[in-house]
């Protein structure tokens, strides 16, 4: 018998809101433990929670772009379990009115499309970090950090219209860019910000009965929830192959091994005992603020590629390395608007900008030229003042200096050669002095001349105009 999984996720994302959900603490990772903490945070009693507004509007933005229905009314509860690092033994999120609901993601794979529902996003707080190794006394002792302790997340919870671990890691990967590019989060997944729990069961190919799930639990790399999905797919496959029964469960990724290990049996809803969160109102969205927020969004990232194609007559590939990140579609749109042809900037974003970026470690939030002095190189080189050889050698002294591209060529005697008698004469001393390449085009070996069209260039210090020397080299082996 066959068995298709059945994957559904759910993903926190922590939010960019300047401080924690109910009080005013730092949320900026690597403070030293227990230093962004206060009464409210760590649940003392009496203190109050009051709401970030940013949070709200943050997660609405969020949902917005997930195609969710804002809720008019959202209502914060109490998430009741105990574990170490949760200070006041619950957790504050929101249950059985959630900020949004009903959206849905759509995007390709190599063998067809892929929707994805969406089936809330809600606000929540964050558990504080319990630290289990890197002590001297780790082998007996777990030592607890509260910094993380109330910082603002959204949840996003999936419908299990995932069939594969490779959909699943495409699915984060487009959420990641989406939440990422509208500054909602930081995506950064090594430090806590982003990470994702997977629910995943197997039942025979084309029944609908859900089977039961197992939940592998704090996956924070795409390669690492695609191979505990892998892993764990086929080890529920081999498990009802063999007529046992699954068992419902909380699982972990262990990396080194490439396997999933039972955690714990997993809670449902009614373990966490929901009830209204007693110290906070409903959160309640109005017309006016929902359309302050819609006003506020940006194009997102499959538009805009869209728009690349059919503006700038880009390639599908082009426009989808293009907009990755809103730093570098900015960058071309921009470097576009200041006079440089869209295929050539985008040849050049991708080729040798990117290749400084990354031998000197900076981004394209950072770049080392602004867009108006890249486009005023690449115009250097459509109009043929320099040929593109030399563009790249202007490139690099322009990225250590704030000269302009035209200053650069100017004091550098970089202006290409186009004089044709200038070039003739380069050509006949690179004849005279390659007889036996010449002889050997003459008598058919034609990939000497790409030989003898890099002579005349290197003769020329890489200034010659390449058309017009291949146009009059050819004139002079005729």
């Amino acid at each position: 018998m066959t068995y298709e999984a059945v994957i559904g996720l759910e993903i926190h994302a922590q939010l960019q809101a300047g401080t924690k959900i109910f009080c005013g603490c730092s949320t900026v990772f690597g403070a030293p433990p227990n230093t962004h903490v206060c009464p409210v945070c760590l649940g003392f009693p009496g203190v109050l929670p009051v709401l970030n507004r940013s949070a709200v509007d943050l997660g609405i933005r969020a949902a917005l772009a997930l195609g969710c229905r804002i809720n008019e009314t959202s209502i914060f509860a109490r998430k009741n379990y105990f574990y170490p690092d949760l200070p006041k033994g619950y957790q504050i999120s929101q249950y059985e009115q959630p900020l949004a609901s009903a959206g849905s993601v759509s995007f390709a794979m190599p063998d067809g499309p892929r929707r994805v529902g969406i089936t809330r996003v809600h606000l929540e707080e964050d558990a504080g970090k319990s630290l289990h190794e890197g002590f001297p006394d780790s082998d007996r002792t777990t030592y607890v950090d509260f910094n993380r302790a109330g910082v603002p997340l959204i949840e996003i919870v999936t419908e299990p219209d995932l069939r594969s671990a490779a959909d699943a890691a495409e699915f984060f990967s487009r959420l990641r860019a989406i939440l990422v590019w509208l500054d909602v989060n930081d995506g950064n997944m090594d430090e806590g910000s982003l990470r994702c729990d997977a629910n995943v069961s197997v039942r025979p190919a084309g029944t609908a009965a859900l089977g039961t799930k197992a939940e592998v639990k704090n996956l924070n790399s795409f390669r690492f929830l695609q191979k505990a999905l892998e892993f764990e797919i086929e080890r529920q496959r081999a498990l009802v192959g063999d007529g046992i029964r699954v068992v419902q469960e909380t699982r972990l990724f262990d990396v080194s091994t490439g396997t999933t290990v039972s955690m714990r049996s997993k809670e449902e809803a009614h373990d966490y005992r929901y009830f209204p969160e007693p110290d906070l109102p409903p959160v309640r969205v109005s017309a006016e603020r929902l359309a302050a927020v819609r006003e506020r969004m940006i194009e997102l990232p499959d538009a805009r590629r869209q728009r690349f194609v059919a503006a700038f007559g880009l390639p599908e590939y082009d426009a989808a390395q293009l907009t990755q990140s809103r730093h570098s579609a900015d960058f071309f749109e921009a470097t576009v608007t200041a006079g440089a042809p869209a295929k050539t900037a985008s040849n050049w974003i991708r080729g040798e900008l990117a290749r400084v970026l990354n031998d000197t470690g900076r981004s394209m939030a950072d770049p080392p030229v602004s867009p108006t002095r890249l486009a005023e190189l690449l115009r250097l080189v459509e109009a043929g003042t320099i040929s593109g050889a030399i563009a790249k050698t202007v490139f690099e002294k322009m990225v250590v200096s704030a000269d302009s591209a035209e200053a650069i060529v100017r004091r550098d005697g970089l202006t290409q050669i186009d004089d044709e008698g200038a070039i003739i004469a380069l050509i006949a001393d690179v004849l005279t002095r390659n007889t036996d390449a010449v002889a050997g085009y003459r008598a058919g070996k034609t990939a000497t001349f790409g030989f003898l069209v890099g002579q005349v260039m290197k003769a020329a210090g890489g200034k010659a105009n390449p058309k017009r020397v291949t146009e009059l080299l050819k004139q002079a082996l005729a």
